[in-house]
């Protein structure tokens, strides 16, 4: 694979990237889970960075990309085992996504695919006054499902791309260590 070739496919992944991500923010703020909301902005920021590194052959910004796709992988890694409720996680559980400050959840949870979102009245004496007490029932796919599929998109994505920055960088810095402004590797 040339160089150039694995510059476009870099920069065409990226774009799918925040496309995805772009997405994903939507539901995350309609669900107002703030924690993947923060996740997800830095993530677009770290995107962009890593797109404009590819484009303007900076280093520095691809090795930062490639580095935070890392953490951006355990992140994707968390949110499924969290849904799935892998060892002692609860999706139940308004710490993790919320930071306890609201008892919102997933959007897909009222709005997946055939879901009927029915009232319950009266409301038991523990629910919150400000939030409606319902069932969710008929949903063709549960929202813990489409939540996972979510995170593993992400997931493909950034394996995908992983390998390519550092593609990138190695040739980046042998250029920028034999060109004729430096003495030497760093020099």
């Amino acid at each position: 694979m040339g160089y150039c070739s694995g510059r476009c496919t870099l920069i065409f992944i990226c774009g799918m990237q925040l496309v995805c991500v772009l997405e994903r923010q939507i539901f995350d703020f309609l669900g107002y889970q703030w924690a993947p909301i923060l996740a997800n902005f830095v993530h677009i920021i770290i995107v962009i960075l890593g797109l404009f590194g590819t484009i303007q052959y900076r280093p520095r910004y691809i090795t930062g990309y490639a580095v935070w796709l890392v953490l951006w992988v355990t992140w994707n890694v968390f949110v499924i085992c969290f849904y799935l409720e892998a060892g002692d996680l609860s999706k139940e559980t308004d710490l993790i996504l919320t930071f306890n400050i609201s008892m919102h959840r997933s959007w897909w949870m009222e709005n997946g695919p055939g879901c009927t979102v029915t009232s319950v009245t009266p409301a038991p004496d523990w629910a919150p006054e400000d939030h409606r007490y319902i069932t969710v029932s008929g949903c063709f796919l549960e929202y813990q499902y489409i939540e996972v599929a979510h995170s593993s998109l992400q997931i493909v994505l950034a394996v995908s791309v992983d390998s390519q920055p550092l593609l990138l960088v190695l040739p980046l810095f042998y250029s920028y260590a034999n060109s004729e402004h430096t003495n030497g590797i760093w020099g």
